[in-house]
């Protein structure tokens, strides 16, 4: 792994703990219907790059 997939690596973990925060608060406090499934959305997505980049 090189200099930049690293930082990539560490900044799509610092995002998805960002986004398993933000997904719990939608969850417990229900402002807006579609921020629940954006930030599922968002999160499914991070975890696939976050396997491609451990697969290469």
């Amino acid at each position: 792994m090189d200099k930049k997939e690293k930082k990539r690596f560490d900044v799509l973990h610092q995002k998805i703990a960002k986004l398993q925060q933000q997904l719990a608060g939608a969850k417990q406090q229900p402002d807006d219907p579609a921020d629940v499934p954006r930030f599922e959305r968002e999160l499914a997505a991070a975890h696939a790059e976050l396997a491609h980049l451990k697969k290469t």
